[in-house]
């Protein structure tokens, strides 16, 4: 596994489900579901559920610090 495939594999590093979301941001099931409904997450509905890539969370909550 090259380095480039490496990093792809980390970035798509999927968590699914609100409570799953929610333990990554460190906010409550109930709060991440009201961020994810009024789009303030990173995130899409995908066959009724919620999905997000970790990376991608990570970044938006550091940029967002910075």
């Amino acid at each position: 596994m090259t380095t480039d495939d490496a990093e792809m594999e980390a970035n798509m590093d999927l968590l699914w489900e609100v409570d799953e979301i929610a333990k990554l941001i460190g906010r409550t099931p109930r709060q991440t579901f009201h961020m994810l409904k009024k789009g303030e997450l990173p995130a899409k509905k995908v066959g009724g559920r919620w999905v997000a890539e970790r990376g991608q969370l990570i970044r938006f909550f550091m940029a967002s610090a910075a």
